[in-house]
């Protein structure tokens, strides 16, 4: 019996057949994107990342042909003459800038315009304009294609503003854009996480327009749970929030609608095994519904479809994977992109 795509290892990528696709990641973090276009066939040729420690991680886990470690800003800047020639022949820029500013958390109209580091050892940027530096590196390289994922919230509000100038900018740099909301849960990925895909083709490619379609039956928490959570202390008054809220009502409801499931005002998340489990964010505290313990380590690896021999080496496997996009919704994606644009041409 086959194996579940969530349930995989690095080493399997080495069975994938490969059809030549090039790609470049920008913002790679851990390289949750990275993995998913390796398990679409695709060839990733490097990456820039401006943290150190993800740096190491990314390393150690894809060991790509040219990683760059520094700010999109300089990497920009490099002349043309002193990157690799096969940078300037991808089929896809693929890019995450950091999103927090646009998260639906928060006051969040405040925090734009300002300059934040996310974790200590960080240059200090301008979160909101690294989508536009995001773009430049695209006008530099002239991919055929680009693929930039940010949060939901960019949609909400004032943040429609900022969507328009983002896609203005698309079109001056000669690409034609397409704007995508998809949620992870109906791409057989075991989290309920609503995601934006700016996808945009190079005008001088005959591309149709792209369509993206995922109903894959939900995978819900039970499906995945496996291994012991650290307990929570009885003493405590996270304690006594899940003893107050956890579920008495196991039944189905819609399993894939967005439930907050929140115990606290501190961002404390109950899973509960008849659901699908809430987004793996890097700051949350998740719980079982059912006993009073965390998630387990296994249980955030699988629910971002992370592979289990995945090298962490000294950090937060929380961390790493709340801030990277699951393998498995990339893959779901790198594959239309390929079967509906590249395999046409």
């Amino acid at each position: 019996m086959s194996r579940p795509a969530w349930d995989w290892k690095l080493s399997d990528l080495a069975a994938v057949p490969q059809h030549g696709r090039t790609v470049f990641s920008c913002f790679s973090c851990g390289g949750g994107s990275t993995m998913g276009y390796k398990r679409a066939g695709y060839k990733v040729l490097g990456n820039v990342e401006i943290d150190a420690q993800m740096m190491r991680i990314y390393r150690k886990n894809h060991n790509p042909p040219h990683p760059f470690l520094m700010p999109i800003q300089d990497f920009k800047n490099i002349p043309d003459g002193e990157l690799p020639a096969e940078l300037f022949d991808l089929d896809i820029l693929d890019g995450s800038p950091p999103c927090s500013v646009f998260s639906t958390a928060g006051d969040r109209e405040d925090k734009w315009g300002g300059e934040y580091a996310f974790r200590e050892g960080q240059a200090v940027q301008q979160l909101d304009d690294l989508f536009f530096e995001f773009l430049e590196v695209a006008h530099k390289l002239q991919p055929r294609a680009i693929v930039a994922e940010n949060v939901k919230g960019m949609l909400i509000g004032k943040a429609r503003g900022f969507v328009s100038l983002v896609l203005s900018r698309i079109r001056e740099i000669g690409y034609r854009p397409q704007l995508f909301l998809l949620n992870s849960a109906t791409m057989g990925v075991p989290q309920k996480r609503e995601r934006v895909f700016f996808i945009a083709a190079r005008e001088d490619m005959p591309f149709p327009p792209l369509k993206l379609e995922f109903n894959d039956p939900p995978v819900l928490y039970k499906d995945i749970r496996s291994g012991e959570g650290r307990l929570i202390n009885q003493d405590s008054l996270t304690f006594q929030r899940w003893n107050k809220k956890r579920p008495s009502d196991l039944s189905m409801g819609d399993v894939t609608e967005r439930e907050e499931g929140k115990v606290s005002n501190f961002n404390t998340i109950l899973l509960k095994d008849q659901k699908v489990a809430n987004t793996i964010a890097s700051s949350s505290v998740f719980l079982r519904g059912d006993v009073p313990q965390q998630i387990s380590v296994s249980d955030i690896i699988r629910i971002q479809t992370f592979p289990s021999d995945y090298d962490f080496l000294d950090a937060d496997p929380q961390y790493v994977c709340g801030m990277s996009v699951p393998p498995l919704m990339m893959q779901r994606i790198a594959e239309q992109i390929n079967t509906q644009w590249f395999e046409v041409r």
